[in-house]
């Protein structure tokens, strides 16, 4: 098998020149068609980030209208975060059997019959059954997004796709703060409403869309569906070659013989199953899955633990902190901050392929934490002074442009990056699983963050609690720097080498591997451990 694939890749270098099929010269209509795969599959994430957006500005309207306290104000933004982790586990299982196109649809299905009970809510526990909907709905998309991307894309570009979940969430916050302004003219009773329910509209035009997408080409290949997955290679691959050489890859991955061919075959069937899989991921990993493991949760941990949601779920908050308390002047800033963090996610996209995923999340994390720290000292300065920012108007220019320098060097980073790099590093027969266990600590830590900062606040003041993120992020970023490996001109199936899985199909990792297969796997893994870039090996 392992001859027959290095015949494959040198087919194709011979194709390509001497250069990787990772990094032959595209064929454009493939690019586009990958490209139009991953903006559909990312579309889902918009239904996060528009929640996201929205509530900040609707919770003021909430609070006023239904007569909650500011506890219960913590509880109705953050407990979303929680209830999605029905949907991102219920999605790890779902995506297996049923495929992850009707996981999508099934994802804007169920986000729509919560948009629409937030929008008709006439009280308190109904607005918070329909968190708890929207919820599970957001937890399937965030699961299943970049797992489908990173399936389906090249890896000559798969940085670029993958990152497109991301570019969805803040295109979600930035029309969900659109719509706080807008609807903020309108009746008390009327406005809140309408930017809730107006959430649903989405939702029905994402789950047509995607039903024109094709299936995962690894999802075909572990049900057997070797024809089905061989086309949609030959639309989404860089050459045909490189077609030709991902089947062959995800062919081992699944454990099917190289030598096994036809248009439908018999899918092996491990055993033990999902109790196998949950021993290899978690009870009794091996050394380098347990690295992937720790990799991806602390990526998942640390994008949310540095803060992010406290300043763009409560930015009106943090501004009216500031000084700023006209409702229009604060909805409008809030735009702002929405405006930047898209515009600096596009920035992004086009840079993770050229750049690798290390040097960007080192930079973004490193920005962080000086806006951070800026953040804090602006808003304490403020809040030594009774008479507000009045009389400090520094401290509100360092505050509003150390809250655009936060959103800007996340989302170049610690944002995309997170999705990119945990949804390309598990082995196939882990991804579902693995991506779903990220997920759910995300969303985890983001509830944590969601629901303690106005408590955090007053406990610490609002400047102490981003003194804490700063903290935070410097921990991040030690982590980042001695622990994360380059995974820039990979392909899925290579991770192994990179992080010493000899053995991608997951059918025993003590199984001994070729003299030369186990040299070249030893030379690819030292050879990335210092961030070094595999298109020049």
């Amino acid at each position: 098998m392992a001859e027959q694939h290095n015949e494959a890749a040198n087919t194709a270098a011979a194709a390509s020149g001497g250069l990787p099929a990772a990094v032959a010269p595209r064929k454009k209509s493939n690019v586009r068609f990958a490209f139009a795969c991953a903006i559909l599959a990312s579309m889902t994430s918009i239904l996060l980030g528009y929640d996201i957006g929205v509530m900040s500005g609707a919770a003021l309207f909430i609070k006023e209208d239904l007569k909650i306290s500011d506890v219960e104000v913590e509880v109705l933004l953050g407990i979303l975060n929680l209830y999605s982790l029905i949907g991102s586990f219920a999605a790890g299982r779902t995506s297996d059997w049923i495929g992850r196109r009707l996981t999508i649809v099934l994802a804007a299905v169920i986000f729509f019959v919560g948009a629409l009970m937030m929008g008709f809510s006439v009280n308190y526990p109904m607005l918070m059954a329909g968190r708890f909907v929207a919820g599970v709905g957001v937890g399937y998309a965030l699961m299943i997004a970049p797992v489908y991307t990173a399936e389906v894309s090249p890896a000559s570009s798969r940085g670029f796709l993958t990152s497109f979940p991301e570019v969805f969430i803040n295109l979600g916050i930035l029309l969900g703060y659109v719509s706080n302004y807008a609807f903020s003219h309108l009746s008390l009773k009327l406005g809140w409403r309408l930017m809730l329910g107006i959430g649903a509209a989405p939702s029905v035009v994402l789950a047509l869309m995607v039903l024109g997408m094709p299936e995962s080409p690894r999802w075909l290949v572990m049900k057997g569906r070797l024809a089905d997955s061989r086309a949609v290679l030959d639309k989404t691959s860089d050459t045909p070659e490189e077609a030709a050489l991902r089947l062959a890859d995800i062919k081992e991955a699944a454990g099917i013989p190289a030598d096994v061919d036809g248009d439908v075959v018999a899918a092996p069937k491990r055993a033990g199953g999902e109790q196998r899989v949950w021993r290899e991921l978690i009870l009794s990993p091996a050394p380098g899955v347990r690295r992937v493991l720790l990799s991806a949760l602390g990526i998942h941990f640390f994008q949310q633990a540095s803060g992010i949601d406290s300043v763009v779920l409560y930015s009106p908050r943090v501004f009216q902190s500031a000084g700023i308390t006209d409702k229009s002047k604060l909805l409008g800033t809030t735009c702002a901050v929405g405006a930047t963090k898209t515009l600096f996610i596009l920035v992004a996209t086009v840079t993770l392929d050229r750049f690798g995923r290390r040097p960007l999340l080192l930079t973004s994390t490193g920005g962080m934490l000086v806006c951070l720290v800026g953040l804090g000292v602006g808003l304490t300065a403020v809040g030594h002074h009774p008479e507000g920012g009045a009389t400090v108007p520094w401290a509100i220019g360092v505050c509003i442009a150390s809250i655009l320098g936060v959103v800007a060097f996340f989302s170049i980073g610690l944002g995309p990056i997170t999705w990119v790099y945990s949804s390309e590093i598990f082995p196939l027969h882990l991804r579902a699983l693995g991506c779903a266990l990220g997920v759910g600590l995300n969303r985890v830590t983001s509830g944590v963050i969601s629901m303690t900062f106005l408590s955090l606040s007053k406990g610490i003041t609002i400047g102490g609690s981003f003194f804490l993120y700063a903290g935070i992020a410097s921990l991040a970023w030690v982590f980042f720097f001695t622990y994360l490996r380059e995974t820039r001109g990979r392909t899925l199936e290579q991770m192994g080498g990179l992080f010493g899985i000899p053995n991608m199909a997951g059918d025993g990792y003590q199984q001994q591997e070729s003299p030369e297969k186990e040299k070249n796997n030893v030379e690819m893994s030292s050879t990335t451990a210092t961030g070094g870039d595999v298109r020049n090996e």
